[in-house]
């Protein structure tokens, strides 16, 4: 692939070498018949001494200059219409207009170099596009969510503040804001922990560690979560060790493990397996009761992306955004397989070394 990308772009800029070659040899040519024209009209006299001198060149070089620029701009202005369409789109998308779109036209359709330039640049305007849709939306959810813990907790405060309350109705509110605090908490690390993964290219704190361990204890911190909705966790795997930064693994499985709980029904199955293949390993996070539509299961990684378009679950599109990007890092993958009631997120490491971000 790449080395038909590399013929390609030769394949153009000689085409607009040789476009620049062949003005140039017009230039010369046609100033040379008028030369001989003039000359054998009588209108140019020559002489032995102006030959000598150089006055010929002299002349011959201004007018190929003068001739040489008209009629580069002539026809250059052709060959070159489709560079000054980029150009111009690539200023408009850098305006803000996403809306933009090359269309090759004519001869320049038929050129590979041409179309693949301008699929390029279609796909790049697309996906700012909806980047720009989803950061709007975003913004509109998350200073919603925002918004209304902070109204809760200083309606209560308000509450708490004028006083003649009964001790079960102090302890009611202040419970209501510790929960709201926490959440507000919880979505402030959501967008950290983007952040930062986001500005990581190079992982440095990679190490030995039990895998198997962690996601246990994974599962453990989030115990209140999941014996609240009385969910059945069934865990199959045995011990397993990579190298991999632990710090950041761990966001990994308990962003996997929170939304596997989240999204399961009261009295559904969250399962989670682990099996190594030749020099990796791969962990299994399901969970029973949702399905995510095919046209979601790729879009679902992408951040602020919220398949659950109604808002009824908490969140707020980051948290497999963190989970790609930290896989990534690692030299893994994610994937998401949705059918028959049952959702499951497959993520495979290298289990002896890592990756680091291209």
């Amino acid at each position: 692939m790449k080395r038909e990308e590399k013929k390609q772009r030769l394949s153009l800029t000689l085409l607009f070498a040789a476009v620049i070659l062949i003005v140039l040899l017009m230039t010369t040519l046609l100033l040379g018949l008028i030369v001989v024209w003039l000359v054998r009209r009588g209108i140019l006299q020559l002489g032995a001494t102006e030959i000598k001198t150089g006055g010929l060149l002299l002349r011959m070089i201004f007018w190929s200059l003068v001739v040489g620029s008209v009629l580069s701009f002539l026809a250059i202005r052709y060959p070159f219409r489709p560079v000054n369409e980029i150009m111009g789109a690539l200023n408009r998308l850098a305006a803000g207009d996403f809306s933009v779109r090359l269309s090759p036209r004519g001869i320049w359709a038929k050129y590979p170099a041409l179309r693949r330039l301008s699929d390029s640049f279609n796909k790049t305007a697309e996906e700012l596009g909806n980047t720009e849709l989803l950061r709007a939306d975003f913004v509109n959810n998350f200073s919603h969510e925002f918004k209304t813990p902070i109204v809760s907790i200083a309606g209560f405060a308000k509450l708490l503040r004028k006083g003649n309350l009964s001790l079960e109705e102090q302890t009611e509110y202040l419970k209501i804001i510790e929960e709201e605090s926490l959440r507000l908490s919880a979505m402030a690390t959501k967008v950290l922990e983007l952040t930062q993964v986001e500005n990581q290219a190079i992982l440095t704190d990679i190490a030995p560690y039990n895998l198997s361990e962690q996601i246990r204890s994974c599962i453990v911190l989030l115990e209140d979560r999941w014996s609240q909705k009385h969910l059945e966790l069934m865990l199959d795997f045995d011990e397993h060790t990579i190298v991999a930064s632990e710090g950041l693994m761990k966001q990994v499985w308990m962003n996997l493990l929170d939304n596997a709980v989240k999204f399961t029904p009261e009295y559904g199955i969250v399962e989670v397996s682990m099996a190594e293949e030749g020099s990796s390993v791969q962990v299994m996070v399901t969970n029973s009761g949702s399905v995510i539509a095919p046209e979601d299961r790729e879009r679902i990684f992408q951040k602020f992306y919220q398949a659950d378009t109604s808002h009824a679950a908490e969140g707020n599109g980051i948290g497999l955004a963190v989970v790609k990007k930290i896989v990534e890092l690692h030299g893994g993958s994610v994937r998401a397989e949705s059918g028959e009631d049952r959702t499951s997120f497959i993520v495979t490491l290298q289990k002896e070394r890592t990756v680091q971000a291209e």
